[in-house]
């Protein structure tokens, strides 16, 4: 597998802690996704997924869900992703921080599954 370098964005938190994002592209939407380490799978937001989805579970059911949905291209840096498989959930309650810190929401959180495929090095100096 070549290596293939895709850009961090570093966000410092009032408490002295931080949170890493990268940008994807997902049902052609492009956004930013904190990466977690300490996740062992990927999630998509359930709205984000709502929006973009004909899946009629997603449509209808309102209520916190742990589903999975295929997503035809998910697309991290120059890493195109066939037919990829995250969980999903509702992720109101991160975004609700967020925006109360005034940073922008996010539609996932990328987990130890993508990094450990990917071969993932986090290069902190470099970003």
């Amino acid at each position: 597998m070549a290596l293939t370098t895709v850009p961090i964005h570093l966000v410092k938190l009032r408490d002295g802690g931080f949170h890493l994002f990268v940008d994807i592209v997902a049902f052609g939407d492009n956004r930013w996704v904190v990466v977690d380490t300490g996740a062992s799978r990927s999630v998509f937001d359930k709205s984000f997924i709502q929006r973009h989805s004909n899946d009629d579970r997603f449509a209808h059911n309102k209520a916190y869900t742990e589903e999975i949905i295929v997503i035809p291209q998910l697309q991290i840096g120059k890493i195109k992703i066939k037919d990829y498989t995250p969980l999903i959930l509702d992720l109101k309650h991160v975004n609700s921080v967020y925006k109360k810190l005034r940073y922008p929401s996010i539609v996932a959180i990328i987990g130890s599954d993508l990094l450990y495929n990917y071969n993932a090095i986090v290069n902190y100096k470099r970003l």
